[in-house]
């Protein structure tokens, strides 16, 4: 009797373990720095910035600045895409014509291979839209 409780107890944490472990790494860590200076005339200036970090991307919160590094393999969300465009004219960029369900899409001056129905990236190419 203890052995079979000894075993569905090492089960259980063996199937919990990696729940509880992705939930610990999808939490973003934030950063809030300020910096206060004396301004000219005896006023103070205060400036802050917010850094979000995770798994998926590391974007500086200070007017709408996103900065962001695509990688194969990775889930392609659009939100954090800087210009995002689907490229329908892959041909006037020199790029090669998309496999069966991908599509070209544009993140601020890069060159993106998506898949249509996961959303993940087969392709980067830096720098290939000007």
């Amino acid at each position: 009797m203890m052995k079979k409780f000894l075993m569905a107890l090492a089960a259980t944490t063996m199937v919990a373990s990696p729940m509880v472990a992705a939930e610990a790494q999808a939490a973003p860590h934030r950063e809030v720095t300020r910096v206060v200076k004396q301004g000219p005339h005896g006023r103070t200036v205060v400036k802050q910035r917010t850094v979000v970090r995770n798994d998926y991307r590391t974007g500086y919160r200070n007017g709408g600045y996103n900065n962001h590094r695509w990688a194969k393999g990775q889930r392609f969300d659009r939100r954090y895409a800087t210009n995002y465009r689907v490229v329908n004219n892959y041909r006037d960029y020199r790029l090669s014509a998309p496999p069966r369900g991908y599509q070209w899409v544009r993140s601020g001056n890069d060159a993106v291979l998506v898949a249509i129905a996961s959303g993940l990236i087969g392709a980067v190419i830096g720098s290939a839209i000007n």
